[in-house]
């Protein structure tokens, strides 16, 4: 059992990080006092700020940046739309085969762009000079397959190629404090258990200059209260010039979620939580791995219906079921959902 076992209030047969994370005591009660400062019409939007700022200083430990290299958002879909649209016309784009939709469907959606979907593990083979780009998850959503960062990062450098990588299903479980991109994007509702709707995303300084800030707004200058109005741009030197308005509530939560996984000592969650996901997959035959995403055919969602019925939460894409293993789970869990399923 992971020492932060206590901190949550439930969790067992909770098998669905990979979908929904599961508040910490400090995350609810940091959601909780929020609601209350609202009704009580204490709130106020320069406290929020200062939670955000807060908060994306956390995220810069998780990703290993300053903070000045870190935006705050509410969707993946929107950091990356604003590399989507930075693209040159005609630009070369990899993409990782069968990839979650968020980091591939602003790019698609330019018919003046040359997209290719290659295989996760030829990712690095298919970065050519005239790459722009490789986009892809550093964990694929429906299979939970690591990528190679590192192979994929030197092809890049080698060719001249920029990378943006989406770490949603990594950030949380493993370490991601040491990844070479140049863009990596990240929603904290899911391992790192956070209220949906807080996103965060690191850019360098290859990055900050050759992507334009399309989303640009009051909160993209270098202070947001003295950006509220026209005509002049305001642009903050930094990261911040892509910064999204932030969801206010939701911030009030991720400001406590990320304080908490920041805490914690990722390569010791990746243990506990790779451990429990390799004790299951030997549990219904299934060959050891190095994720925490346990992912196996379900065409007919007959896997998915059995630990349901009993009364374990798991979730199903592309045809598989896929069980997650965090920090509120234990040797239990892997043997209700083993059990669940006739192993």
């Amino acid at each position: 059992m992971h020492p932060s076992r206590e901190r949550f209030a439930a969790g067992r047969g909770y098998l669905a990080a990979c979908t929904l994370g599961l508040p910490a005591d400090v995350t609810r009660d940091a959601v909780r006092r929020d609601l209350e400062r609202w009704s009580a019409g204490t709130a106020s939007g320069a406290d929020y700020s200062s939670a955000l700022e807060r908060a994306r200083a956390h995220a810069a430990t998780l990703l290993g940046r300053a903070p000045g290299e870190i935006a705050t958002g509410s969707q993946v879909s929107v950091f990356a739309g604003i590399v989507a649209a930075s693209a040159p016309i005609g630009a070369e784009i990899i993409c990782a085969e069968g990839d979650f939709s968020s980091i591939v469907g602003p790019f698609l959606a330019r018919s003046d762009l040359r997209i290719s979907h290659v295989p996760l593990d030829t990712l690095a083979d298919a970065v050519t000079p005239s790459t722009w780009l490789v986009s892809y998850s550093l964990v694929q959503s429906a299979t939970g397959e690591l990528a190679d960062a590192a192979s994929v990062a030197e092809a890049a450098r080698d060719a001249g190629a920029l990378t943006l990588v989406d770490t949603t299903q990594a950030t949380g479980w493993m370490p991601t404090d040491a990844l070479e991109a140049d863009i990596i994007i990240c929603h904290a509702y899911k391992w790192l258990a956070a209220p949906r709707g807080a996103a965060f995303a690191a850019f360098s300084a290859r990055a900050l200059e050759a992507l334009t800030p399309h989303t640009a707004g009051w909160y993209s200058g270098a202070d947001p209260w003295a950006s509220c109005y026209g005509p002049a741009l305001h642009l903050a030197d930094d990261a911040g010039r892509f910064d999204v308005s932030p969801a206010w509530h939701a911030w009030a939560g991720a400001e406590a979620a990320l304080g908490f996984a920041a805490s914690l000592d990722m390569e010791e969650v990746r243990r506990h939580d790779v451990a429990l996901a390799n004790a299951f997959r030997e549990r219904i035959g299934l060959a050891p791995s190095d994720s925490a995403i346990v992912a196996w055919p379900d065409a007919d969602g007959a896997a998915l219906a059995a630990l349901g019925a009993a009364g374990l939460t798991a979730s199903g894409r592309a045809g598989r079921a896929r069980a997650a293993f965090h920090l509120w789970n234990d040797e239990e869990d892997v043997e209700l959902a083993a059990r669940a399923l006739g192993r």
